[in-house]
């Protein structure tokens, strides 16, 4: 079986020339279904870029990236924004909620834009805020609830649809320590379902969570390996 993820020899060059940055020097990655990834690195080190890539946020300047076997290296920007709709739920360090829409309607908005129709586009909504416990929350606004319950929304907002793919983006970055347990047991839960969620982070103790971590360095990828995680963390 392939993988769900399948980046070789990619390349991603800003500024190319006699001052270009290599953000991507021959980056080479699987990703499998039903993994559990966290890529860490230091700003700078090229992680971000990476993650807008297997996001379909941004295509490589050389190499290919084939998501569910599908080669997206060279798409133009209509249709990398279908891919990003059918595969790929993502959640951001800045929660990006809208600010005078309640928690159901913030979730409801990207499956408008699906073309969802109004009852099934409320029915997904209402479950996915009830699977991150938020269920009381439906009709706050954003100013209305704590950042961690902000974030769960944003979860829930990416996983209404059931994407394959859960691209979190530092998800626990502007939260306290208890949010950042809630957020993590949510992710885990989700990855125990099937999902594939894949972690951009700086934090080793969130690398730590995962099971498996790919450290990136100056454009490169300096380690990939699998640890056993606990039942507690």
């Amino acid at each position: 079986m392939s993988a769900l993820v399948e980046v070789k020899d990619m390349c991603k060059v800003y500024n190319p020339g006699e001052n270009e940055v290599r953000a991507l020097d021959h980056v080479s990655v699987s990703i499998e279904e039903n993994e559990f990834v966290a890529i860490i690195g230091h700003s700078g080190s090229g992680k971000s870029t990476l993650m807008n890539m297997l996001g379909c946020l941004d295509v490589p300047t050389s190499g290919t990236y084939l998501l569910h076997d599908q080669d997206v290296s060279g798409m133009s920007d209509d249709e990398l924004s279908d891919i990003r709709n059918r595969e790929i739920g993502f959640i951001f360090q800045g929660f990006n909620l809208i600010p005078n829409l309640t928690a159901l309607e913030n979730v409801e908005l990207p499956l408008i834009y699906r073309g969802v129709g109004k009852r099934e586009r409320t029915e997904l909504s209402r479950k996915a805020l009830i699977k991150v416990g938020l269920e009381k929350r439906m009709t706050h606004k954003p100013a209305e609830m704590s950042g961690g319950q902000q974030q769960r929304v944003a979860i829930a907002r990416a996983i209404a649809q059931a994407p394959p793919v859960i691209l979190a983006d530092e998800p626990t970055g502007n939260l306290d320590s208890g949010s950042t347990v809630e957020i993590m047991g949510i992710l885990k839960d989700l990855h125990k379902e099937g999902r594939t969620v894949i972690i951009i982070t700086h934090d080793n103790d969130i690398a730590a969570q995962a099971e498996r971590v790919i450290r990136i360095k100056d454009g490169h990828i300096v380690e990939d390996y699998r640890q056993q995680i606990t039942a507690q963390a």
